[in-house]
């Protein structure tokens, strides 16, 4: 109790808008929290990269031999939930844990998982699923919630502070393909998943070398030891019923799993009919109907985004020529270009927006353009599917395009 209140009292002191030994003149922390989350995307693209192509891979290549749609489902109920549990994830950093406990620990029980998947077995690899994605529910939201707490309000490096953070998921998953597809498309399918966890170690390790730059903020909540321990049950609970339904969706009575969809969009709807009906207050209606309006269209923006790893990834395997000089590069390796592109391009976009100042697009229209052209994307290969109808493989344009 001592420590921490010194702890309190040193984060009340602490006046963020005087540290600027970081990146670009920005907090320490940021620095620390930069290469946290790349190293921790690093893992998680890196993983992703080999995940589907691992699975439809057959026994006798070193693979599991299953067939696409229950590769295919797996994928999906893998990703969904790893996004899902960022929910239970955040209350438990909030109500128990604190940000900085939850990130530390979500960062070992991600890395446990990778490492789980090293081992050549049905059972570590499952385990190695729900532990990435239990793992990740605990560091993903949290270490985005540190980097707002290392500002204060009126500090105008907030914005910019977010951008290099940013840059830091974007280094981490464009390397990661390249280095994990590499390692387990040719050499080795658990050796890919050993570097994936590799990567998530050194993330853990330069942590905890820099906690001294994040000492004033992501503390517990200060609340007894009665109340701490009923909350953890509560969020113990909260994460299982999840996980339950995550289960039950897309594993569970072929009637559930067939109508899977329709479930989801049901329990979306309820949840909306009584966040709007029994919880808000009616000045909080307006802004949070905003935030699902976007909450629905990102839904969109995912499902085909999230295609990269999934059907995408077979395109490459399957359907694409990928020999470069004579040389077949490895299928996950296209899965870099997404990252590569948005640290190339941001700068450009930038200077873009700039230039039309007041005249550039407002938010929802950039979010609409963006829906647009992730649309495009996936009708650039439905017509290069239609020009393989008499056999043969598409060239490897088509899916940079």
């Amino acid at each position: 109790m001592a420590t921490q209140a010194s702890n309190v009292g040193s984060a009340a002191t602490f006046d963020s808008s005087q540290d600027n030994s970081g990146i670009g003149g920005h907090p320490r922390g940021l620095t620390t929290l930069f290469f946290t989350e790349m190293w921790e995307r690093f893992s998680y693209y890196g993983m992703r990269a080999l995940l589907i192509l691992y699975m439809t891979t057959a026994v006798t290549g070193g693979g599991m031999g299953m067939d696409t749609k229950t590769a295919a489902s797996i994928y999906g109920a893998y990703v969904g939930s790893v996004y899902l549990m960022s929910i239970p994830g955040g209350w438990i950093a909030d109500r128990v844990l604190g940000t900085r406990r939850s990130v530390l620990i979500g960062g070992i029980i991600i890395a446990l998982g990778h490492f789980s998947l090293a081992f050549p077995s049905n059972y570590t690899f499952f385990a190695g699923l729900v532990l990435i994605v239990l793992g990740t529910g605990l560091l993903k939201p949290n270490v985005s919630t540190i980097v707002g707490e290392l500002y204060s309000p009126q500090d105008q490096r907030r914005d910019a502070g977010f951008s290099i953070f940013y840059m830091g998921i974007n280094i981490g998953a464009s390397l990661a393909p390249l280095v994990c597809s590499y390692l387990g498309e040719q050499i080795n399918w658990h050796l890919g998943f050993a570097a994936a966890g590799i990567g998530m170690t050194f993330g853990l390790i330069q942590y905890v070398l820099g906690r001294d730059r994040l000492a004033h903020v992501g503390h517990p909540p200060t609340q007894s030891s009665a109340e701490t321990r009923k909350r953890g049950i509560q969020g113990v609970l909260f994460m299982a019923a999840i996980s339950a339904a995550v289960v039950l969706l897309f594993f569970g009575p072929e009637p559930i799993v067939k109508n899977q969809s329709l479930i989801m969009v049901g329990g979306v709807v309820l949840f909306i009919g009584w966040l709007f009906l029994f919880f808000l207050k009616p000045e909080e209606k307006k802004p949070v109907g905003a935030i699902i309006i976007l909450f629905l269209f990102a839904i969109i923006f995912w499902a085909c985004y999230e295609q990269a790893g999934s059907s995408f990834s077979l395109f490459a395997r399957d359907l694409t020529d990928r020999r470069v000089f004579g040389r077949e590069f490895p299928a996950g390796w296209y899965q870099s270009l997404p990252a590569i592109f948005v640290v190339a391009l941001t700068p450009l976009f930038v200077l873009l927006w700039k230039k039309l100042g007041d005249k550039q697009p407002s938010s929802p229209v950039k979010f609409s353009l963006g829906l647009l052209f992730v649309g495009l994307g996936a009708s650039l290969l439905l017509v290069a599917s239609l020009l393989l109808v008499s056999g043969g493989k598409a060239g490897p344009w088509w899916l940079v395009g």
